[in-house]
């Protein structure tokens, strides 16, 4: 009895079983000397970076109008002695040696830089105590407290500065407060007083950072894993050894961010001293900000305020190319 070979249904193609060397039409082309082609894994990375230089051309053609090109006229004018109605004459590099040289100038630059222990230090060292308080653990804790710390970053500064202007009056509530604990001997016109006009300025602007710090502490908290905390806590870690051996190392990125944020705003400093002290009383509160100013606009000094501006921009990028080189991610 003759057995009958079965056939295949119609429409299936013979698949032959490849050799151990690999496909055959492979080898085959391999034999014939032609290239064989090979599949590439991954993002094709000039397009990606085309696409990605595409999203980013609205905002880089705003910023390049309305903050790159003002900030090389500015430059350009530096190096003119004018008044900002008649013509300019060049002097170069005079108004340069003119800000490195004029002791108010130079004192200005202090101020501000002093102003760095006040607008960031304090700022970063308490947001980071109170986010570890409030939200510490991964945990979201008192969204109130967090809420009313965050509002001097929705107030308008120079309202602050009116508003701390009206505190530090000598009926203000800062020396009523005084008043009603019984240190009445200690009330003075603070914004007023050569000696603690810059501290009560400074204060000012730790009140304004510190929300910042504290909402941007605890959203890094946020992504800090939780079985770090576990792992500490049955290591007998208590509440300060887990902040310092995993809250404080987990928040590294956010530190350099507020600390470039805060640092910028302390060198930057203008509103709250202008609308508070307007640099005195003499010249105890004055910041470069508040020098550009005056030299533009009362003294009409353009060029002398437009090198001052330049060397105050060159000492922020300096101090926060040094900031994010010492809190930036090491390889």
């Amino acid at each position: 009895m003759t057995s009958t070979p079965l056939r295949e249904p119609r429409g299936t193609a013979h698949r032959a079983t490849p050799p151990p060397g690999g496909e055959p039409g492979a080898r085959s082309q391999a034999r014939a000397g032609q290239p064989t082609r090979t599949l590439r894994v991954g993002p094709r990375r000039p397009a990606g970076r085309k696409v990605a230089y595409l999203y980013l051309a609205p905002a880089l053609t705003l910023y390049t109008a309305f903050v790159g090109l003002p900030w090389l006229h500015t430059v350009w004018l530096s190096f003119f002695a004018w008044d900002g109605v008649t013509a300019g004459t060049w002097v170069g590099l005079d108004n340069y040696r003119q800000v490195l040289t004029d002791p108010a100038l130079r004192a200005s630059v202090l101020h501000a830089l002093g102003f760095i222990g006040f607008y960031s230090l304090l700022p970063i060292a308490l947001g980071l105590l109170l986010a570890a308080v409030i939200g510490g653990r991964g945990g979201r804790r008192y969204p109130v407290s967090r809420t009313v710390l965050f509002l001097p970053q929705v107030v308008p500064l120079v309202a602050v500065g009116v508003t701390w202007k009206w505190m530090y009056s000598t009926d203000g509530i800062v020396n009523q407060g005084l008043r009603a604990i019984g240190l009445g001997s200690m009330t003075r016109a603070w914004l007023g007083d050569f000696t603690w006009a810059y501290v009560a300025v400074g204060l000012v602007g730790t009140w304004v950072m510190l929300g910042l710090c504290l909402v941007v502490f605890q959203a890094g908290i946020q992504k800090i894993d939780t079985s770090l905390y576990e792992a500490a806590r049955l290591d007998g870690a208590g509440p300060v050894r887990e902040f310092f051996a995993v809250t404080l190392p987990g928040l590294r990125a956010e530190i350099g961010v507020a600390m470039t944020i805060t640092v910028i705003a302390a060198l930057a400093s203008f509103d709250v001293v202008y609308v508070t002290t307007g640099g005195g009383p003499g010249d105890s509160t004055t910041v470069p900000g508040v020098l550009i100013y005056r030299l533009a606009f009362t003294n009409g000094e353009v060029g002398a305020a437009c090198a001052l501006a330049v060397v105050l921009s060159a000492l922020i990028a300096l101090v926060v190319l040094g900031i994010n080189r010492i809190t930036g991610e090491k390889d």
